[in-house]
């Protein structure tokens, strides 16, 4: 009788059409970001006009000649402004999450740990926050604080923290039962050294899966609540505000000054995108 090899029961991923495929999704996501990124640190180098400056020869421009393309209702280039935009969309997008990351693992990890009423107090008021939808959180909770760049990231940040410690929950959960957890309850570790050492790295997994995909998504939130007028405001460079700015001019056929912010904002959510899904393919393909 044949003995199997190792390589005869687990599959070897990295190699197969999942692995490639799951590769192919992270690089052209993160070339997208990449170049989303190298665009907002240059915008100055990459255009001759400033985001706030406004054109005395005219307002509402086509592309070409001294505005790449176009300018707007108010005389100000929208190149320059689609590309300074890129700092604020992408700053308030990243910022958020990372917030809303922390206090969501924080949130989890005690709630799934210690249980009891603490997990009891915790998951309700989560529940609270999760029964509203999260857009019309995000604009009551933005009328509350104003707009602005901090506001906006603790906006966003609130709306998308209950995700994060349910889901924490659900892991820190299943991993406290784990034999390894006993052994170093065994060997008399802290709480705080088992949450640190043991729970806490192994609990992560499903965050950098879902943490790009939220990215995306607090891009669309900031746009949203731009175009509404609660998030980023005029004369600042904001993508959902620029749309916003320019809805009026497309029906009249100047279409530049709101076009290319929401392509921009299309290709973003779309990097982000494929970057998340990428992580979850390959996440499912080791799994599996």
């Amino acid at each position: 009788m044949a003995i199997a090899s190792p390589t005869d029961t687990v599959p070897v991923v990295s190699g197969g059409r999942d692995g490639r495929f799951a590769k192919g999704l992270i690089v052209i996501g993160s070339a997208i970001l990449g170049v989303a990124v190298l665009a907002a640190i240059f915008a100055p180098l990459l255009s001759s006009w400033g985001p706030t400056e406004i054109d005395p020869a005219g307002t509402l421009k086509a592309p070409g000649g001294a505005h790449l393309l176009g300018s707007d209702g108010n005389g100000m280039d929208v190149w320059s402004r689609m590309l300074h935009a890129a700092r604020i969309d992408l700053g308030v997008a990243i910022c958020a999450v990372a917030l809303a990351v922390v206090i969501g693992t924080l949130l989890g990890l005690l709630a799934g740990y210690l249980g009891g009423w603490i997990d009891d107090v915790l998951m309700r008021v989560v529940d609270i926050f999760q029964a509203f939808p999260t857009f019309i959180l995000a604009l009551a909770v933005a009328a509350l604080l104003g707009g602005g760049f901090g506001n906006l990231v603790i906006t966003i940040a609130a709306v998308n923290a209950p995700a994060y410690a349910r889901l924490v929950r659900a892991e820190v959960r299943t991993l406290r039962e784990m034999p390894y957890i006993d052994a170093a309850r065994t060997a008399g570790a802290s709480t705080a050294g088992i949450l640190w050492r043991h729970v806490l790295p192994n609990s992560l997994t499903p965050i950098r899966v879902i943490a790009p995909l939220n990215c995306g998504w607090a891009m669309l939130t900031l746009a949203g609540l731009s175009f509404l007028g609660l998030g980023i405001t005029v004369p600042t460079a904001e993508w959902g505000s620029m749309i916003s700015l320019g809805t009026s001019d497309v029906v009249a056929g100047r279409w530049w000054t709101s076009v290319p912010p929401g392509l921009a904002l299309l290709v973003c959510v779309l990097g982000f995108s494929l970057l998340g899904e990428g992580l979850q393919e390959r996440a499912e393909a080791k799994r599996r």
